[in-house]
């Protein structure tokens, strides 16, 4: 029996230095990448590429500590169509810079804090309303489970609105993984902008995922028009609702 138990305690102790071996140790840090293109890019629920389709990519770096940066690209039209004739406004894409760091709280709920700069590289904006367009914002989200309540908070004029300094957008979505690659998103958002009022912005996006190829489709829409009366539209789209219902398809290639 003394013999039994040796060979018995050997084997469990060999097995768990096995599998110790076995399992990978945590990398410092990760690096990753996207690329993509959407039928037309809204942000917002308002159209950043006049309806329009519009390449996109991004950069991650994250360590494992919680502090993360990154970049992320997409084309826009937006500020080329809000010319009024008189001034030319330039500005074909726009570059997300950001920073932060995340947390777990307890097993329950984790957190998100940071900053991030809107970027339009070389953008004239100004020549039109005398603002610029590059916006910056500070953002703090926590998530319990699906679902994810985030604020932010911008510290310049948003999106070269004048006079809009101390705007503020609330963001309250969820990730249900359905199985098989597939998930569901379900999104509310109210974007305050400060001296002009509030709108709201809802989408339902389904993706599939196929090792790492990701397709979606999207129905966005927003009650932009019902709230300040009239629709979103710039000189240079024709008179397009830019603030309208639409279904975005995406596909997007993670690395």
């Amino acid at each position: 029996m003394k013999l039994q138990a040796t060979v018995l305690l050997s084997t469990l102790v060999l097995s768990g230095a096995v599998m110790a071996q076995d399992k990978a140790p945590e990398p410092d840090y990760t690096l990753s990448y996207n690329i993509g293109g959407v039928t037309e890019y809204p942000s917002r629920g308002i159209s950043q590429s006049a309806r329009k389709p519009a390449l996109q990519g991004g950069i991650d770096f994250a360590h494992k500590s919680g502090f993360y940066v990154g970049t992320w690209a997409s084309t826009i039209r937006w500020i080329k169509v809000s010319s009024n004739g008189v001034a030319d406004a330039k500005g074909p894409v726009e570059l997300d810079l950001y920073g932060g760091y995340k947390g777990a709280i307890n097993d329950t709920f984790s957190y998100d804090v940071g900053g991030l700069e809107y970027w339009y590289v070389n953008n004239t904006y100004k020549n039109i309303t005398g603002t610029n367009a590059n916006t910056f914002e500070l953002y703090g989200a926590l998530t319990a489970g699906p679902a994810t309540v985030k604020y932010s908070h911008a510290t310049t004029d948003l999106f070269g609105t004048p006079n809009s300094k101390g705007s503020g957008y609330l963001d309250v979505s969820a990730t249900f993984d359905l199985g098989n690659g597939l998930s569901l998103v379900p999104h509310i958002g109210a974007q305050r902008i400060k001296n002009l009022g509030t709108y709201h912005d809802a989408s339902l996006t389904l993706a599939k995922d196929w090792s790492d190829l990701v397709l979606s489709a999207a129905a966005v829409t927003t009650d932009w028009s019902h709230r300040f009366g009239f629709d979103y539209t710039l000189p240079g789209t024709g008179g397009k609702n830019l603030a309208g219902t639409s279904l975005v398809l995406g596909i997007k290639k993670n690395f």
